[in-house]
């Protein structure tokens, strides 16, 4: 089984997109749109066979695909995001979902909740308890999980947009954690590496297979894994951080042949 990708081009609206915890910045969609080609060039330099979606004008934070789906290697799950104007972006990435994985779920309403809320590490699934993310989707989560054996946690958090704004997976057996947002109780099991000092939004990493990937503005933090003993990619994703994007939100990933 090989790892794949799905991704979407950066729409050229991405100016107009929805933002919670940063102030707006102007956003140069040119400079974005060669910021996500770099991010893919990463995904596939480190072996991650890539389909890139075309881009949606009208929806301007469709680069984070993320936030629509949650693939699982038994079914995907179709979100419902928490932010309205979003979401016409799961219905545009429906056919590519239903391409890759069946059967496909979706969480209805009233339940509401972003793929960057949600973190699975092996056979747990923690969830976000966000802006974006409620207990009534949680909830549904779990139900559609349980026949598979997942656990899913709902997780508090404060002061980010999305629960991998805090917390991210190196390994099954270790996270990076900014516990100034995310209560690091939740995550006593694994072993914790914390972001550097000033460095509060580098908690969010993309991990393949023994590799990780990350945003180049964060060189502390990275300095920490390394010493951990992970390899590093980083990249440079300034613009798409405007739109209160990290790297988790970029892509889909998920295994297949």
């Amino acid at each position: 089984m090989s790892l794949h990708a799905l991704c979407r081009a950066v729409s050229p609206a991405i100016a107009d997109c929805e933002l919670s915890f940063i102030g707006r910045e102007a956003i140069d969609a040119a400079l974005a749109q060669a910021q996500h080609l770099d991010y893919i060039s990463a995904l596939i330099g480190l072996g991650v066979s890539v389909t890139e979606l075309p881009a949606e004008p009208d929806l301007p934070d469709s680069v984070f695909v993320e936030d629509t789906v949650l693939l699982f290697d038994e079914l995907a799950v179709l979100t419902r995001p928490g932010a309205e104007s979003r979401r016409a972006e799961v219905d545009a990435i429906a056919p590519a979902v239903q391409a890759v994985r069946k059967p496909v779920e979706r969480i209805s309403a009233p339940g509401t909740i972003d793929g960057g809320d949600v973190l699975r590490i092996g056979r747990r699934v923690f969830v976000g308890l966000s802006q974006r993310s409620n207990q009534v989707a949680i909830d549904q989560l779990a139900a559609i999980l349980k026949p598979y054996d997942y656990t899913v946690t709902a997780v508090p958090m404060q002061d980010c947009l999305h629960l991998k704004s805090a917390v991210t997976a190196l390994s099954d057996e270790t996270v990076l954690i900014n516990p100034d947002w995310v209560d690091a109780a939740f995550f006593s099991e694994y072993r914790q590496i914390r972001v550097a000092e000033h460095e509060p939004d580098a908690a969010n990493v993309v991990r393949i297979g023994s590799a990780i990937l990350m945003p180049s503005a964060f060189p502390k933090t990275q300095a920490l894994i390394e010493t951990a003993g992970y390899s590093v990619t980083a990249v440079d994703v300034s613009e798409l951080q405007k739109a209160e994007g990290a790297v988790t939100c970029c892509s889909v990933l998920f295994t297949g042949e």
